[in-house]
């Protein structure tokens, strides 16, 4: 988990380890301790993911897993994980997810990405029917819906989008109404059967 500040004009990361094996925490710390622009404070799962965004400090979760599977990344994703990776990739790629959080933006490794492609053809007669719904959105519309997905409150959308809190309400508000989708694990997995989560 991932918040940023400022230390003397340079970016700070400042990590949370959260995981149930003691020998794992030690060892993401040993190896993360080696970057010259990580440092680490110590303390798992989909409910501490959700507990942690719900928080509204600002703080970015990146999953670390075993075995990548469609259902914890769904689950992840909507629990308003920003990063999904598998616990056996190198240590570069570790740093380079912390990194692309710490940014805002979304990080998937390579399964977790197939995942998603295979998920999307999965269903191809409904998927096709999302997709089509999907191209008749505006571009602002497509913009909200993948930050929605994601996660983020109105307030953080207005702020990325430059709008106000309002307009992002009138945009889900519309959105609720073109798609029928009202809850969020269903924007987010309509979002990621049709792509729109990838174009954040």
């Amino acid at each position: 988990m991932f918040g940023t500040g400022f230390d003397g004009g340079r970016q700070e990361i400042r990590v949370l380890l959260a995981d149930d094996h003691a020998v794992l925490r030690a060892g993401l710390r040993a190896l993360l301790e080696k970057e010259p622009d990580l440092a680490m404070p110590g303390k798992g799962g989909i409910e501490a993911t959700r507990r942690v965004v719900a928080l509204g400090i600002g703080a970015k979760v990146l999953v670390l897993t075993a075995l990548p599977q469609e259902l914890q990344l769904c689950d992840a994703l909507e629990a308003g994980a920003s990063g999904f990776m598998n616990k056996v990739a190198p240590v570069e790629e570790l740093t380079r997810a912390i990194r692309a959080v710490a940014e805002d933006r979304l990080f998937l490794d390579e399964n977790a990405a197939r995942l998603i492609v295979l998920q999307r053809y999965r269903k191809a007669g409904q998927v096709d029917d999302e997709r089509v719904t999907a191209e008749r959105l505006s571009t602002r519309e497509r913009q909200v819906l993948a930050l929605l997905a994601l996660g983020h409150s109105s307030r953080e959308i207005g702020l990325k989008l430059s709008v106000s809190p309002r307009t992002v309400d009138e945009y889900r508000a519309r959105l609720k109404d073109r798609l029928g989708l009202a809850r969020r694990p269903e924007l987010v997995r309509f979002a990621l059967r049709t792509g729109i989560i990838a174009e954040t």
